[in-house]
């Protein structure tokens, strides 16, 4: 989905669906499309449907959807979205490389939708882009592809790159596209039929506050736990987080088990291990590099830590 579109109606967008993609973000995308279509009474928009070798795809949830062609196949489109999910880069081979390059020389913007993301920067083709993703994936994209700017936005449109963080957020993209190509009133009635309430700017969040995720009002709870999240790579002190949070190490411990029905210590370590995870499934990053970028000073303490916490050994997490 580009920023800016002058050419025939209607709009031909592509949709690469690989195995175990977010059928949530596929479906949000298209669905705003065929709306403003039927609301408008004209072919605004067509897509179409590609898979690896054209053969009908299964989603993350189980569900199975028909391919219209197989990925190679030339079409004269306007964008392209990757929809993916889990390992994402699973799926990247010699021949999705030189599709996606074929396109971008016919002037095909290309985009994620999801993890999406993860293909086009392997594939080299997001240098000099700004992209998002779902905040989930977002530390394993920066630990992989660190020379490339991301931010948390709920989307990113461009000229010739575009991104969503999955889920809702690929309806917020779709409407802003309606929006821009034939006018506010438009989107508007589009995103009314969806019962979606408003029209979300990129720069909406895409997680809840902290205070709401944990359920707290408690500010200095909520400034802990922020510290933590922000430092997973190279943890602060407990002692530190208190300070920082404006407490006392003994205060601090008892707003953690009154709130949360958690030590800080072993809410930390949770943390920097969920974190872990996500890097050994959605990266190449060896066990070594995953521990270190998770704050752990060798591969054994790491090693120790991921198996008492998940009940296996990190490196059963690739087989």
């Amino acid at each position: 989905m580009r920023l800016h579109y002058t050419g025939p109606w209607p709009e031909n967008i592509g949709f690469l669906l690989l195995p175990r993609f977010s059928m949530m973000a596929f479906f949000s995308a298209v669905e705003p499309l065929r709306i403003a279509n039927r609301i408008s009474g004209k072919a605004l928009f067509a897509w179409t449907l590609f898979s690896p070798d054209g053969e009908p795809v299964t989603a993350s949830n189980g569900m199975t959807l028909l391919a219209d062609k197989p990925m190679g196949d030339t079409l004269a489109l306007s964008s392209l979205a990757i929809c993916s999910g889990f390992e994402p880069e699973a799926h990247l081979n010699r021949t999705l490389i030189a599709w996606l390059h074929r396109l971008d020389q016919a002037d095909c913007a290309l985009g994620g939708l999801d993890t999406g993301g993860f293909l086009l920067a392997a594939a080299q083709l997001l240098k000099g882009e700004r992209v998002t993703l779902h905040w989930e994936s977002l530390p394993a994209f920066r630990e992989r592809f660190p020379m490339l700017e991301t931010s948390d936005e709920l989307f990113e449109l461009g000229e010739r790159r575009f991104s969503c963080a999955g889920g809702a957020a690929a309806m917020d993209m779709a409407l802003e596209v309606i929006a821009r190509r034939h006018g506010a009133k438009l989107a508007v009635d589009v995103s009314e039929q969806l019962i979606h309430e408003r029209l979300r700017s990129r720069s909406d969040r895409q997680r809840m506050t902290l205070a709401r995720r944990l359920g707290t009002h408690n500010r200095r709870l909520a400034e802990a736990v922020g510290l933590m999240e922000r430092h997973l790579e190279a943890p602060l002190s407990l002692a530190e987080v208190a300070k920082r949070s404006g407490v006392s190490a003994r205060q601090l411990q008892r707003l953690f088990e009154h709130e949360l029905g958690s030590s800080p210590r072993h809410w930390y370590l949770q943390l920097r291990l969920t974190r872990a995870k996500r890097l050994l499934t959605e990266t190449d990053m060896d066990v070594l590099a995953v521990g270190i970028a998770c704050g752990f000073a060798s591969s054994s303490s790491f090693a120790r830590a991921f198996r008492s916490h998940f009940g296996y050994p990190p490196r059963e997490v690739r087989w």
